[in-house]
């Protein structure tokens, strides 16, 4: 872990720095207030802050309020030192934002136990933080395939249609539908069909741009959000995933396994009015053409955001994506 260690003192200092340099921390050493705040200040600053109050300013307390302060980044757990030793002292400096405080002259083996402390404390809010992690991506996550889930894709959609009025891009969605997918259950079981969805999945994953967006719709059915792309390159993206799935034959357990997609595309563009239900409906059109056509194709039609739809669908509340 990182330590930063500021005080003006160069004894204190240096003998602080080393005996934490022996105990295995990494240690960054300040002599003043100023180069501390660098420090904190940086794209990666320590996780564990030993600050002397008495410092040219920013002192100490200054430090300890910039560090309570911050809009973003882990927890820095706060250790301040001092001769002041007084009871009003240390209240001050607590509600600084002090987690710890430490009255000089002090013994080694005190502020190592302290350090220690302050370790635990940060490495509990690293597992929270995972485990919070963890929960929104379970949220967010179709459980079988890794996609994201129905109202995942949705809320994606949904802020992306948004930005894309903002920035006057165009947007174009996908709904790609594994044609006779039944069949293949009914045929060779649903866990061979559960192995298709999945390897469907990685297909379309790896045949789409870092910031495009999937996500299982329903069943067989999923959802795709091109940003940024145009009718041209929306087809031609629907084209390349049509030629993963159906060139290449999926293996499972041992059986080779024919797998093709049908694919409906649409896209929102200016003038138009942004809305996502007549945007899904219009794909939705598309896809039933394709279906229709024979299968294995890929269809589009103009979105029109006059036409009335002929779904419904329950709009996104924003949850954890944010473009």
């Amino acid at each position: 872990m990182r330590v930063l260690v500021a005080d003006d003192d160069p004894v204190t200092l240096h003998m602080v720095t080393y005996r934490l340099t022996q105990l295995g921390y990494e240690v960054i050493g300040c002599a003043d207030g100023p180069q501390a705040l660098a420090a904190l200040e940086s794209n990666d600053p320590p996780r564990l802050a030993i600050v002397d109050w008495m410092m040219p300013e920013p002192d100490g307390l200054a430090l300890c309020r910039y560090i309570r302060t911050r809009s973003a980044g882990p927890y820095i757990y706060t250790i301040l030192l001092t001769g002041k030793d007084e009871k009003q002292d240390r209240l001050i400096g607590l509600q600084a934002g002090a987690d710890d405080y430490l009255t000089k002259p002090f013994d080694l083996q005190e502020l190592e136990a302290r350090v220690r402390i302050g370790q635990r404390i940060v490495d509990l809010e690293n597992k929270l933080v995972a485990a919070h992690e963890a929960l929104k991506k379970q949220a967010m996550q179709d459980p079988l395939t890794g996609a994201l889930n129905h109202g995942a894709i949705l809320d994606i959609l949904f802020r992306e249609l948004a930005r894309a009025q903002r920035e006057h891009h165009p947007l174009s969605i996908i709904l790609a539908d594994l044609d006779e997918f039944k069949r293949i259950n009914d045929v060779y079981g649903h866990l061979v069909g559960d192995h298709v969805l999945v390897e469907a999945t990685r297909r379309f994953q790896h045949n789409l741009r870092p910031y495009d967006a999937v996500g299982r719709y329903g069943g067989e059915e999923f959802l795709i959000v091109l940003p940024a792309s145009d009718p041209p390159t929306a087809m031609g993206q629907a084209e390349r995933i049509r030629l993963a799935l159906s060139q290449h034959p999926f293996l499972v357990g041992g059986t080779e396994l024919t797998v093709t997609v049908s694919q409906g595309v649409s896209t929102w563009m200016e003038p138009q009015d942004p809305d996502l239900v007549g945007l899904i409906n219009a794909a939705d059109n598309a896809l039933y053409l394709a279906k229709n056509s024979g299968r294995n194709r890929v269809e589009y039609l103009a979105y029109d955001a006059k036409a009335r739809p002929s779904i419904s669908i329950s709009l996104p509340t924003p949850s954890f994506y944010d473009p």
